[in-house]
């Protein structure tokens, strides 16, 4: 029988399709075996474990606002550029190009993209740091340069290579912003490389780093989405506000300006609940370039003078001694005192800030011609046991407990101490002999502001942790005088400041408020020409609402605080009604009469 060509084809493509049926049912059993076969883990394994890889993930440090919210510490993306070395091509091409762009050195990146690069090597170098913290748009115009010289068409030459930026390669990550450049910096602070710093940024690094965690990442871009995210560090709400801090550092580098100052410090507290408002001090850095810190704060000098500089405060804490005075009913507000111009005490003569003589005074006229001789006196009628007691209770000798890396504690001498002696009774009253910083005066002199409770000075407002806030609750440390010992000396200290026509007095509001002269102790005794000039105050009288501290260092226009502190204090209030909108005393009795009639 003959066969045709249509059968004969039709045979091919019947033996075909019996082959490949075969083969695939081959091919299917194969996978089939290999599933169920005992290698089929191990093989399984070894897909996981190249699917992905361990990363050791450093969370994005948590943000640090004011009390509204502004943005004082945040983060941003910088990249760190390398070079594969077995992709380098011209290395003089890449040392030029980051010269130009990031300003760096040329023989060291030069020296760098050149190292050999060999598999043969037991350890072969195969990658190598250029710059680190390169900006986005340095990033952006390094990779312009090196997509155009790729455009480029280069006619090969044996002696001279094409320019090349072929192997370099960029990494991101994360770095500190503070977008206010030096404002607030003294109570923000940083934390460098070494873990070393300063403010809220070294006092709450653990909490604001985060915790850094190993997590599997799919390599796989498809699956990127599996990748586990790794929790933020914690963020802080700080308990200053922005425009207030603005304010009281621009009235304190004109202050230090006008009077020549070494330094200072201002200090707004709300009296009713401890936070600090603002924290000006000096000097200041821009956190952004904090690598200069050394050249803009000498040996010795702190970091911020208002909670780690302890000196002797002078007359301002006489407010503290007539309180404690008129609280244990050793005097009242009409003990008169006949004033000679000198009181022995301790075998020391104390005398008057003039060496003068003042007669007769009650106790509004010691406070308002500040006189030591009476003061001492009060301190003598109160005897050491009490005196030091009520010092104890408004916080001196210890930490105020704020949330600020480096805090000094000051030193209040007690009776017993080796060092202490009769006479620091006596000058202890008038602020001479015990060390104190800004912040433990304003802390201490609050309960006076605040009817005799002592609230703990704080600057964290809330802390933001795993989507939840956890906000501070004010605290009351102590109630060191009565809420009437409080108000009548609130109110003998206005008296003062308005019969003396003080230049702290200002426009519109009623304020009680005391200056403060304090010589300097040396190796050789008490300068008298140098000072620490200061002023404390606070207001509405009725129902205060701030507290303002001023210390000026070594002031040279004056050497007196009425003069250089007291006017600071008025620029200073004068802002803070405005920014915390506390209207006139006649405009509040109006409106309470409207509505209390």
């Amino acid at each position: 029988m003959r066969v045709t060509g249509e059968n004969t084809s039709l045979w091919r493509y019947r033996t075909l399709s019996v082959i490949f049926a075969s083969v695939a049912l081959l091919i299917i059993a194969q996978i089939i075996r290999i599933q169920v076969s005992p290698q089929a883990e191990v093989f399984r394994q070894q897909g996981d474990i190249y699917a992905g890889e361990w990363r050791l993930v450093e969370p994005a440090r948590g943000m640090i606002y004011d009390r509204w919210g502004h943005v004082l510490a945040s983060n941003k993306t910088v990249y760190e550029i390398g070079v594969e070395l077995k992709d380098v091509r011209n290395p003089e091409t890449i040392a030029l190009t980051l010269m130009g762009v990031l300003k760096a050195d040329y023989n060291e990146i030069f020296a760098a993209a050149s190292r050999d690069y060999s598999e043969d090597l037991e350890s072969p170098s195969v990658y190598a740091v250029l710059a680190r913290n390169v900006t986005v748009e340095q990033k952006e115009r390094i990779e312009s340069l090196m997509e155009d010289l790729e455009n480029q068409n280069y006619k090969p030459d044996k002696d001279k290579p094409a320019p090349s930026l072929r192997g370099l390669v960029f990494h991101p990550h994360l770095v500190r912003t503070y977008p206010e450049n030096e404002l607030a910096s003294n109570i923000i602070g940083f934390v460098n490389s070494e873990g070393n710093g300063f403010g809220v940024e070294k006092k709450f690094n653990d909490l604001l780093a985060g915790a850094p965690e190993r997590v599997w990442v799919p390599l796989d871009p498809n699956r990127v989405e599996e990748t586990q995210k790794v929790p933020d560090g914690a963020s802080l709400v700080l308990t200053i506000d922005r425009e207030i801090q603005t304010a009281m550092e621009e009235v304190l580098d004109e202050a230090l300006q006008d009077t020549g100052a070494d330094g200072g410090s201002i200090i707004v507290m709300d009296p009713e609940s401890g936070e600090v408002l603002a924290m000006a001090t000096t000097p200041r850095i821009d956190l952004n370039d904090f690598g200069n810190y050394s050249e803009v704060f000498p040996p010795s000098t702190p970091f911020n003078r208002a909670v780690s500089q302890s000196y002797e405060p002078g007359s301002v804490f006489k407010v503290l001694t007539m309180a404690a005075g008129l609280d244990s009913g050793a005097v009242t507000p009409g003990t008169t005192f006949i004033d000679t111009g000198v009181f022995e005490i301790g075998g020391v003569y104390i005398y008057n800030w003039n060496s003068g003589a003042w007669g007769q005074q009650d106790m509004l006229g010691c406070m308002q011609h500040s006189l030591n001789v009476c003061l001492a006196w009060v301190a003598s009628e109160l005897g050491a046991d009490r005196f030091y007691s009520y010092m104890q209770a408004f916080g001196f000798g210890h930490l105020t407990g704020i949330e600020m890396a480096g805090e000094d504690p000051g030193r209040l001498k007690l009776p017993g101490d080796y060092d202490w002696y009769d006479a620091d009774l006596g000058t202890n009253a008038f602020g001479q002999g015990i060390s104190v910083t800004p912040l433990q005066m304003a802390a201490a002199i609050s309960s006076v502001a605040n009817d005799g409770k002592m609230m703990a000075p704080h600057i964290v407002r809330s802390l933001i942790n795993n989507d939840r806030q956890y906000n501070t609750t004010p605290q009351i440390v102590g109630t060191p005088i009565t809420s009437e010992t409080a108000r009548t000396l609130s109110e003998m200290l206005a008296i003062s400041l308005e019969t003396e026509s003080s230049d702290a007095l200002v426009e519109g509001y009623r304020v009680s408020g005391k200056t403060g002269t304090a010589e300097i102790p040396t190796p050789y005794g008490y300068t008298s020409n140098q000072t620490n000039a200061s002023f404390v105050g606070w207001g509405p009288v009725e129902d205060a609402k701030f507290l303002v501290y001023v210390w000026l260092e070594k002031p040279e226009t004056s050497i007196w605080g009425s003069v250089v502190a007291a006017p600071v204090f008025r620029e200073a209030v004068e802002r803070l009604v405005i920014l915390m909108n506390i209207p006139p005393d006649g405009v509040r009795q109006d409106l309470g009469q409207a509505f209390n009639p």
